[in-house]
């Protein structure tokens, strides 16, 4: 649990000396409870207090950092169980297991496929995240594999073996990378952990018991291995889920520091529908990596989307900037279509009105992110805002006419609104489906 004010009072010297630039050091012990203030400005704290202050500073999810450069990505620095207390941070990562068993030809072709998994949605642009290379075959073969990352892949890598010697040798070969390797035991976590302290890598803590985990992460970084990411094996399920919970639980609840680390979890599934589902099962609950097999866009677009979902922030819609958007080669006598700011809400519009292949204007009223039915109920999508936004974005100017396309889903407020602009309002379809056909029908 993370200290009170009064708790960090009573590490405090006392003194009401000022020099922090608070009055006293009650005042200056609850800016350090809100993480308002670092410890440094108070000039006469003991190395003990310091140290114990510092350690409570510290998320109790530590943040890791995978790859280098423009594709590292981070996970972990979680602070809450549920994404409505607050958001989650770091969205999960997502990788792929190629085996080396594989030829090269065939290693190569899927790293490429890899490579195109990229997608846009509301807006954002979803990417996968890492490969890993799983060794099956001898020291040579894993080499070569790992050799053929340098030149075809751009994404953090991993590197999974039995072999430490190859693993060692595999880690020199993409030490630019940053490899995160895999995996430290009960068996090996000494000459493993070398390897990592050596190199300062990231290292996979593989223990079945979550108890037994704990004292893994503990040896590691008694011999200076810093970051860790913890794995409870193969398990059915509903196994694997209970121990993803409890990691999580006693991080955040219990202040467990040896399980303060982000997770990662394998999916071992054929058909590439159970893959998916499974993912997805890690996603929500809490991995803060999962690997899979499968590269099929339909698949991976699922996963991503979902992923997507989870890490958005509640208490901060996706949205875009309100404004006119031209859609097409536009002119005088373009319609004008009305819509919110919710990028789902103007997204979705947007893939209708380019699939109905006709100009057009799409003026997005700043609603705070709220979609159509949602705006018009807090009253932020109604003839006022409506009417401010005709006249701040140009649309008389942009246009020849004075018709404006409204949701029929707000069809209630078109008399108000031609009272309010001066345009000549047309219901448009509820359904944003149904905009293609009514485009053609009144063109």
């Amino acid at each position: 649990m993370a200290l009170s004010g009064l708790d960090i009072y009573k590490l405090l010297p006392k003194t009401n000396c000022r020099q922090c630039g608070l009055a006293t050091c009650l005042a200056f012990a609850m800016q350090l409870a809100k993480k308002a203030l670092p410890i440094e400005k108070c000039p006469f704290i003991s190395p003990e207090a310091k140290s114990t202050l510092e350690a409570q500073a510290l998320p109790p999810i530590k943040p890791i950092t995978l790859g280098v450069d423009k594709t590292r990505f981070e996970i972990g620095n979680e602070t809450v169980m549920f994404r409505h207390e607050e958001k989650f941070r770091n969205p999960c990562g997502v990788g792929f297991i190629i085996d080396d068993n594989l030829g090269d030809n065939e290693i190569k072709d899927r790293l490429a496929k890899i490579k195109q998994l990229k997608f846009e949605r509301v807006g954002q642009e979803l990417v996968v995240n890492l490969v890993a290379i799983k060794q099956n075959k001898d020291a040579n073969r894993f080499l070569e594999a790992a050799k053929l990352l340098l030149d075809n892949t751009d994404l953090p890598v991993m590197l999974m073996s039995n072999d430490l010697v190859a693993l060692k040798q595999a880690a020199q070969i993409n030490f630019a990378r940053k490899p995160l390797l895999y995996s430290a035991s009960q068996e090996n976590f000494t000459q493993i952990g070398a390897i990592a302290k050596e190199f300062e890598l990231p290292l996979v803590v593989t223990a079945q018991d979550i108890n037994q985990l704990s004292q893994l992460t503990k040896e590691l970084v008694s011999i200076g291995v810093k970051d860790l990411i913890l794995n409870t094996g193969e398990k059915p399920i509903a196994d694997k889920i209970w121990d993803l919970t409890q990691l999580r639980r006693q991080a955040l609840k219990k202040n467990n520091r040896a399980l303060g680390y982000p997770s990662l979890t394998i999916v071992d599934q054929a058909d590439p529908y159970d893959e998916a589902m499974e993912a997805a099962t890690y996603i929500a609950k809490y991995s803060g990596l999962v690997l899979i097999k499968g590269f099929s866009a339909w698949e991976i677009l699922s996963i991503l989307t979902l992923r997507q979902n989870i890490y958005t922030d509640p208490q901060k819609p996706l949205q875009i900037d309100p404004k006119l958007y031209p859609i097409g080669q536009v002119g005088r006598n373009s319609p004008v279509l009305v819509t919110t700011n919710f990028s789902l809400s103007y997204f979705t519009v947007l893939g209708e009105v380019e699939a109905s292949k006709i100009p057009a204007y799409i003026l997005s009223v700043d609603t705070q992110g709220m979609s159509v039915l949602t705006a018009w109920a807090a009253e932020k999508f109604n003839a006022e805002a409506i009417t401010k936004s005709l006249n701040s974005f140009g649309v008389k100017e942009a246009v020849g006419h004075k018709n404006l396309i409204i949701p029929g889903y707000v069809a209630m407020i078109s008399g108000d609104l031609e009272d309010q602009s001066g345009f000549k309002i047309i219901v448009g379809p509820k359904e944003a489906a149904g905009i293609p056909a009514f485009l053609k029908n009144i063109g």
